[in-house]
């Protein structure tokens, strides 16, 4: 009778994990069998999904890799006209006010435009970047506002060969206790 009861048990057991296993598995593939597709999300998608109000980069080398995620997108990826504004707007988001205030938004945009129909025209393509370590982030005090300085080394491919491409970038921590880009500047030519 205990063996009987034993097995009895085992075989309830794997019964409940059969049809708990085939319940999860048809619940996964419900979606497909309706024949909906799933979607990848692009590289411009996913950009343009980080909410900067909410989620804004704790630190300049953060900022510094957002900024360069924004970058290959303006320069690899296929896109719409209203894409490309929205990019614009994020990536300003990333700007201090001294920088943004340097250019109206028509001539920033027109020099965007520019400059990412010469990169293409060129056949040039951003293939990786690499940013400063943490430790190697420089803080400064200018003028009483807190400051860093970092690299970024993009990847830049034109034909079979890549080049690096070596940027400093300068920050300054705003009011909100965001880091914000002042500028950047190309280190190597």
């Amino acid at each position: 009778m205990k063996r009987s009861g034993v097995i009895s048990i085992v075989i309830t057991c794997i019964i409940l994990v059969v049809v708990i296993g085939g319940f999860a598995f048809y619940l996964t593939h419900k979606s497909r069998s309706k024949g909906e597709e799933v979607v990848e999300s692009t590289a411009v998608q996913k950009v343009l999904q980080k909410d900067l109000e909410r989620n804004y980069p704790p630190t300049p080398k953060e900022v510094v890799k957002y900024f360069a995620e924004i970058t290959k997108c303006f320069y690899n990826e296929e896109y719409s006209e209203e894409d490309l504004e929205d990019l614009a707007t994020q990536i300003q988001l990333l700007y201090d006010e001294e920088l943004i205030g340097n250019k109206s938004q028509e001539d920033y945009m027109k020099d965007l435009r520019s400059e990412i129909a010469s990169m293409k025209d060129n056949k040039y393509t951003i293939v990786g970047y690499e940013v400063s370590p943490s430790t190697d982030v420089e803080f400064f005090t200018e003028k009483e506002d807190s400051c860093a300085r970092l690299y970024c080394n993009f990847y830049v491919k034109q034909g079979a060969g890549n080049v690096p491409s070596l940027e400093q970038f300068v920050l300054r921590k705003d009011e909100a206790g965001h880091w914000k880009i002042m500028g950047w500047d190309l280190v190597n030519e």
